[in-house]
């Protein structure tokens, strides 16, 4: 039986690298101590006004209270590494600054719908169940790469792979089949802290700890209200997201330049003029990010974070 397991999670593995997966690792479907530091988190107010998290706190990390039935979760990463120099942007003051993630389709609908493909063609050929996530429900992402051996959560509170950097977008497959659990990755930073100094605002206030308040990608994309002047000042040309402390991490230069057809990076997008951005009414922000992940802010949002970046900019 565990070695008719392996070749069902063999096969799995290829035909997941053949629909255009970078990274697959599996890992059992129950709770292994993450919530330590989520609840930590919690109780720090460190989630700013993410209700969300606090809403979902008794399942969020719990598979098992997710669903059940699984047995496996599968988890896959498409990689999104630049081919360029990720930050030039924040030396041009007249451009909007966006989060590499974003400047092309929005990955939530590009990995569910090959997900749900993957999926559908292992609950037919193993004869199983199968529910799939992208950044939905309270599946503690992040994590359960690390037990899956894909990567390792950094400093920064992201995931570093040894062969795509901190360029990963996950997704993950929740099965009833028992598969064999990979080795969870091991955590290689040493005393490297790169990521940590790099960011602006110092939301990264301690080695693999964050506070979601002071940092940009929250300010820029999460929060509803006024941003805090002493934090505006220190987002210069940024209007959605930050890279910064994942562009700092010295494993990116291992990482191959992404070439996945499906999430190739929009031009226009990552040459949008501040002056331009800040002209868009209601409709033309709709039509310009329609697709993309940047239409989650809202035109409201989009408008504060432009005129914070053209005050900015207007001080170079």
């Amino acid at each position: 039986m565990a070695n008719d397991a392996r070749t069902v999670k063999s096969r799995i593995a290829a035909k997941a690298r053949a629909m255009g997966f970078a990274a697959v690792g599996v890992t059992h479907a129950r709770s292994a101590g993450e919530r330590e530091g989520l609840e930590r988190f919690l109780a720090e107010g460190r989630h700013g006004d993410m209700a969300w998290m606090r809403d979902v706190r008794d399942v969020r990390g719990k598979p098992e209270a997710i669903w059940p039935a699984a047995r496996s979760v599968i988890v896959l990463g498409a990689s999104y590494a630049p081919a360029r120099e990720p930050l030039a942007v924040l030396a041009e003051p007249a451009r909007a600054a966006i989060a590499l993630y974003a400047l092309r389709r929005d990955y939530h609908d590009v990995l569910k719908k090959r997900l749900k493909a993957l999926a559908r063609w292992i609950a037919e050929t193993f004869a199983c169940e199968v529910k799939v996530f992208v950044d939905t429900a309270p599946v503690m992402e992040k994590p359960l790469a690390e037990r899956a051996g894909i990567g390792w959560q950094g400093k920064h509170t992201n995931l570093v792979s040894r062969e795509f950097g901190s360029w990963l977008l996950l997704g993950e497959i929740f099965t009833t089949l028992a598969l064999p659990p990979d080795a969870p990755a091991e955590d290689i930073c040493g005393s490297c802290d790169a990521c940590v100094r790099a960011c602006p605002t110092g939301a990264l206030d301690a080695p693999y700890q964050i506070d979601a308040r002071r940092c940009i990608s929250y300010l820029t994309i999460e929060h509803k209200g006024d941003i805090p002047p002493d934090l505006a000042r220190l987002m210069g040309n940024r209007v959605f997201g930050c890279d910064d402390c994942l562009a700092a991490c010295p494993w990116n230069k291992f990482a191959p330049p992404a070439t996945d057809p499906e999430l190739a990076e929009r031009g226009d997008l990552a040459r949008l003029r501040l002056a331009d951005l800040a002209r868009l009414d209601d409709a033309g922000f709709r039509k310009l990010f329609a697709g993309t992940s940047l239409k989650r802010t809202g035109h409201a949002r989009m408008m504060r974070n432009a005129r914070i970046a053209l005050d900015n900019s207007a001080g170079k």
